[in-house]
């Protein structure tokens, strides 16, 4: 009788056992969730759009310039009317002019940094006429202040258009240490007229009757500034 116990008792455990094992296997082994993947938020500085890019052949535009109504279209820039309130006020020389400039229309170079500056307008004289092929010689600094006194690096010369306008694509010029404005110098000499030497200013350090009205268009600027001058 006790075998039979036995038996029966054994028999019981292991049909517990299997049974156990059974639902184990069928039950359903809960997902868990997980959560989406966030990217971490971009810690790098952008390069600034006002960097003129290494690998442009800036230097090989320039060689050829363009017409000027094909440049003011190109651009996207319209001239307003011409005003003449004033002869343009003549300035100091400075001890930095160099002459016999290449004629280029475009002082940019390859690799060199900056935020560009596309400076447009007429030149006119006293009776608000505009002066076709009227000379202007342009030297400044670059964007740390250093002018070429070797060189010519931002400097060239170009003639007016038959309607009087010109345009030069240059930089912003920076500030160096004797001299804490920012400023371009130019020559202006009228095709029979007289030469006048003065500078260009921009809003945030401005001189009456000198300053050049900026329009920003992102990643450069566009200046305007009409010459006023004695024929």
């Amino acid at each position: 009788m006790k075998k039979v116990f036995y038996i029966v008792f054994a028999i019981s455990i292991i049909t517990t056992a299997c049974t156990s094992a059974t639902e184990t296997l069928e039950s359903p082994i809960p997902l868990q969730s997980t959560p989406p993947v966030v990217p971490p938020a971009s810690t790098s500085t952008p390069e600034p759009a006002s960097l003129i890019p290494t690998g442009t052949d800036a230097a090989a535009v320039s060689a050829t310039p363009v017409p000027s109504d094909d440049f003011f279209t190109q651009n996207g820039i319209t001239l307003p009317a011409p005003a003449c309130n004033a002869l343009t006020q003549p300035q100091t020389e400075g001890p930095y002019y160099t002459p016999n400039t290449p004629e280029k229309h475009s002082l940019l170079e390859e690799g060199m940094t900056g935020t560009r500056l596309i400076l447009v307008g007429y030149v006119l004289d006293q009776n608000c006429q505009p002066l076709p092929n009227a000379s202007l010689d342009f030297w400044q600094v670059d964007a740390n202040g250093e002018y070429d006194n070797v060189g010519y690096r931002l400097r060239g010369h170009q003639f007016t258009d038959s309607q009087g306008r010109y345009y030069l694509e240059t930089i912003l010029p920076g500030l160096y240490s004797s001299r804490p404005i920012e400023h371009i110098h130019v020559k202006v000499r009228p095709e029979g007229g007289t030469e006048i030497t003065s500078q260009l200013y921009f809003p945030d350090r401005p001189i009456e009757g000198l300053t050049v009205t900026l329009e920003y268009r992102g990643d450069y600027l566009v200046g305007y500034f009409n010459f006023v001058v004695q024929k």
